[in-house]
């Protein structure tokens, strides 16, 4: 009886590790972006033990296989199973780990509890940190090109070509981020900025995963980008991704 009532109380998913907080003397309390239940918040028992079985597993932005056990409150870890370890080579590198952070806390304010949208949204994270591991591409790009994909998945699609109000077809030279991205001139709001048009031709690059043309890019151009990215972010979140205060930018000879 015992055992059936454990089966139908638990439940395995792929998922990968966002943050983490410290619980009592031996235990962890993980927060995970699982790929078919959303947002997964659970207590690992014992996990802080020299000798614990799956430690290693649940450190932040390892994808694991996780098996879950269905709690009042938190659910419980029962068994981790590593599906890829791209937390080592994130954590020894400042630059990356900052654009992990940025990356994990995104994902947790767009991902729902329910499981809604999150196996696109889990994808998209898997795919980020992996080329971020690798050092696929300039950290910076990583962080910006997945902030837009992931704010265009959960429903808010930036547009950098024609106007984001009218659909007046551009190219347009105002941005607004209350509006949804590039604005022809009679739709632009007092105040708004005029990027470089090689900024609006980067954001449009990162958001449709055009690495050939991201990766020329310029310093100057990739720093105006990652401040229009951020506003967008905040403006959509509802309040700022408090994580990017931390990441490195490119220096510009400006």
């Amino acid at each position: 009886m015992a055992e059936s009532t454990f089966a139908a109380r638990s439940y395995r998913d792929d998922g990968v590790v966002l943050r983490t907080h410290k619980l009592g003397e031996a235990d962890r309390i993980v927060v995970i972006l699982t790929k078919h239940h959303g947002l997964v918040r659970a207590v690992a028992r014992g996990v802080r033990r020299t000798g614990s079985r799956f430690g290693s597993r649940l450190e932040p932005f390892m994808v694991t296989d996780v098996q879950l056990v269905h709690g009042r409150s938190l659910d419980v870890v029962g068994q981790a199973a590593a599906r890829a370890g791209y937390g080592a080579a994130i954590a020894a590198d400042y630059s990356r780990y900052t654009v992990a952070a940025a990356m994990a806390e995104t994902a947790e304010r767009l991902t729902a509890s329910d499981g809604d949208g999150a196996t696109s949204q889990y994808q998209l994270l898997v795919g980020a940190l992996a080329a971020l591991s690798r050092g696929a591409h300039a950290p910076g790009l990583i962080l910006d090109s997945y902030m837009l994909r992931a704010l265009a998945t959960a429903g808010w699609a930036p547009s950098f070509t024609d106007c984001a109000r009218c659909g007046e077809p551009g190219p347009h030279g105002a941005f607004s981020a209350a509006l949804g991205g590039i604005v022809c001139t009679a739709c632009r709001p007092p105040g708004s900025p005029a990027p470089a048009p090689e900024t609006v031709s980067l954001l449009a690059a990162l958001l449709a995963g055009d690495w050939a043309a991201a990766d020329a890019s310029e310093a100057v151009h990739r720093r105006e980008a990652a401040g229009l990215v951020a506003a967008y972010a905040q403006w959509h979140l509802e309040r700022a991704v408090g994580s990017l205060r931390l990441v490195e930018r490119e220096p510009t000879d400006l």
